[in-house]
């Protein structure tokens, strides 16, 4: 046991070995935005538990019990046949979940044979399909999902509302016009129907899902679950296969409608893909004004800013209005040796030496920081002049700087002072800037573009 190298909370190694009847035999950190460990155990009777450990720390974040939720729900979906990961124990004193490891891959954008993709896709949604259907009263999820929704609007918005309560304490002082309107756009437009109320996973779809051939094996990552509108996982799936693209989405919903007797909108789909991207950007904004030293921000960064200019594209779907990528500034900026050597040491000498993978992925993500450092330096000065002059044609003064403008926008927002279309144009053209300035971190994520549904 000496020999694992590990920061888990004192009792953790003690605990697994206790539920797993044997020995850790190794443990690796996981290269994820969420923390969790890789643990093989050798168990007394002569087999081997290959395990997956999730942990929730105190500093982890505002919901103390979306561990707790994701463990309770993938036990209940367990049970009643939806295919999911066995819990081997959860331990609410350590906050940790060991779950089985499934032995099926999670990546499904990376599969080369589209019609392989399609056959997956098409059993997912078949599964979720069947989800949507489960009897809330066998699930026996109440107490730690709360009350169910009882009216649409209470349906939609309950999970908004809960982000926006959780996060208050960063919300109330946040002045980020995109923030602000897609908040009040969701309530603008909240749907006034809902064929049900379902178990919904609230971040379902590609890469969220293991698969073994050409079936789903497991489905992944409940933390967020609640009671929803089903088209709510719609729209998720929508965001999810934006940023893990699997061979397009046409047909699909269609299928999920026959299989789930449950009528498909494609404005509600596009409605919750808004929400989704809403509720997912609060806390990256967060991590990314606010970051512990322990979190990846450089993936964070990549998250928010292709996130931005996502959400800006599907409120202008959801809205008809025709948007389209600004020109960019021209040149290299001013060189930086400084900059320039530190990227080359990393990317020639430390990175190549390091064998852990999540070490690994530290050292790359230092480089990309150190980059998008010196982009803001290069280009800074020419974005901002732009976005003050696109800022005084909205709000009717050129501000002295981007961010006072930014700060005159949002108010303009709050008070109701703004038409759709022409801000929609703006925050998009702003948002793609934005991802434009931060390539170093977006190259995780590059060119992504929403599947057509229609």
């Amino acid at each position: 046991m000496s020999a694992l190298q590990h920061d888990l909370p004192e009792g953790t190694i003690e605990w697994i070995e206790s539920v797993a009847a044997g020995r850790v035999e190794s443990l690796r950190r996981h290269v994820a935005r969420r923390e969790a460990w890789i643990v093989d155990v050798a168990r007394d009777d002569g087999s081997r538990l290959e395990g997956f450990l999730r942990i929730q720390r105190e500093d982890g974040g505002v919901d103390p019990r979306r561990l707790e939720r994701e463990t309770r729900i993938t036990q209940a979906l367990e049970r009643c046949g939806i295919p999911v990961a066995t819990v081997h124990g959860w331990n609410p004193e350590l906050r940790t979940t060991l779950f089985a490891r499934d032995p099926g891959r999670a990546d499904i954008d990376r599969l080369e044979d589209p019609a392989r993709q399609r056959a997956i896709m098409e059993d997912f949604m078949r599964v979720v399909a069947r989800m949507h259907q489960l009897d809330l009263d066998a699930l026996a999820l109440d107490d730690i999902l709360g009350p169910r929704p009882t009216t649409p609007e209470e349906t939609a918005l309950a999970s908004v509302d809960e982000i926006c309560s959780q996060w208050s304490h960063f919300l109330g002082g946040y002045r980020d016009p995109l923030t602000t309107y897609a908040d009040a756009w969701l309530r603008r437009f909240v749907p006034k129907e809902v064929a049900r109320v379902s178990l919904v996973q609230g971040d379902t779809g590609p890469v969220n899902f293991m698969f073994q051939g050409d079936r789903v094996s497991a489905i992944v990552d409940w933390e967020l679950g609640h009671w929803g509108d089903p088209m709510e996982d719609l729209g998720n799936i929508l965001v999810r296969e934006f940023y893990n693209p699997c061979g397009g989405l046409r047909g699909l919903f269609e299928l999920y409608a026959r299989e789930a007797g449950i009528p498909y909108s494609s404005f509600a789909a596009r409605y919750y893909a808004v929400h989704q991207n809403f509720r997912g950007m609060v806390p990256i904004h967060y991590v990314c004004l606010n970051a512990h030293p322990r979190e990846s921000i450089a993936s964070y960064l990549c998250y928010r800013y292709v996130g931005d200019r996502a959400t800006c594209e599907m409120l202008a779907q959801a809205m008809q209005i025709e948007v389209e990528r600004p020109e960019m500034p021209e040149g290299e900026g001013e060189r930086d040796i400084l900059a320039e050597s530190a990227i080359h040491a990393q990317d020639a000498d430390v990175v190549p030496a390091i064998e852990d993978p999540f070490a690994r992925s530290r050292a790359e993500a230092v480089k990309t920081l150190v980059a998008c450092m010196d982009r803001k330096r290069r280009y800074g000065k020419a974005l901002d002049a732009i976005e003050c002059e696109e800022l005084g044609a909205l709000l009717g003064r050129r501000p002295d700087s981007a961010a006072e403008g930014l700060v005159l926008l949002d108010a303009a927002i709050r008070a109701g002072r703004f038409e759709d279309e022409s801000l929609v144009r703006y925050l998009t053209r702003h948002a793609w800037r934005d991802e434009w300035l931060y390539a170093p971190a977006v190259a995780l994520y590059p060119e992504r573009r929403w599947s057509e549904i229609d």
